[in-house]
């Protein structure tokens, strides 16, 4: 009975809590479509996402090491490779292979000489340990089947007070309010609940979209 127990408690820890919002990205056909989809979508993201604004936001100094985790097609990559400067470096992290081409495409044409480029699996960002000094998940966080496990592991790639970016959606605003897992006071506990501190909040699109940053405990 003990081992039946255990065995229900460690498979629901590992059970994926993204179901919803992971459902088109399942096979190489889907993926490669929503490459296609978001390789088009640049000119509207320079609207909705406001790049320069985000990245003032996120305090970023020329020498730092910045993790895009979710780097998705490379979109921000020149904004963060800009701010950071030919000292610093900037880690593109995805886990589909599809994905972290189409970056490391954009990054080529783009010119981008301080980006690298990780593929990480849904349990592990493979982020360097310890060099890290911010993490960005741009409308990721969401996506994260483990989050306990990748939180973890963003957490050992951060530098001692290294800090985490939270870009996501609200809950209730979102056109499939099923597609968003967690509202942001969740979110806040679950992030703060593996290690780390909430150091601001603030809207980006009132009422829409929010911005979360943590300091590494």
């Amino acid at each position: 009975m003990r081992l039946l127990l255990a065995l229900i408690a460690v498979s629901a820890a590992w059970a994926q809590v993204a179901t919803e919002a992971n459902s088109r990205y399942q096979t190489a056909e889907d993926r490669q479509k929503s490459v296609t989809r978001n390789l088009g979508r640049f000119d509207e993201r320079d609207r909705t996402d406001k790049p320069e604004e985000l990245v003032a936001a996120l305090g970023l100094k020329p020498g730092m090491t910045v993790v895009d985790l979710g780097a998705g097609v490379g979109y921000m990559l020149p904004y963060l490779s800009a701010a950071v400067g030919p000292s610093g470096r900037v880690v593109a992290v995805d886990i589909f292979e599809e994905f972290l081409a189409a970056a490391k495409a954009h990054a080529a044409e783009e010119n981008l000489t301080n980006v690298e480029f990780v593929l990480g699996t849904a349990t592990d960002p493979k982020i360097p340990m310890g060099e890290a000094d911010l993490v960005l998940t741009l409308d990721v966080y969401h996506h994260f089947n483990y989050p306990e496990k990748t939180v973890g592991g963003l957490r050992r790639g951060l530098k001692a007070g290294g800090r985490f970016a939270v870009v996501d959606f609200y809950k209730d605003s979102f056109r499939d309010p099923k597609h968003i897992r967690l509202d942001q006071a969740e979110l806040i506990k679950e992030v703060e609940g593996i290690g780390f501190r909430l150091a601001s909040k603030a809207d980006r699109d009132p009422g829409k979209e929010y911005i979360a940053i943590f300091t590494k405990q």
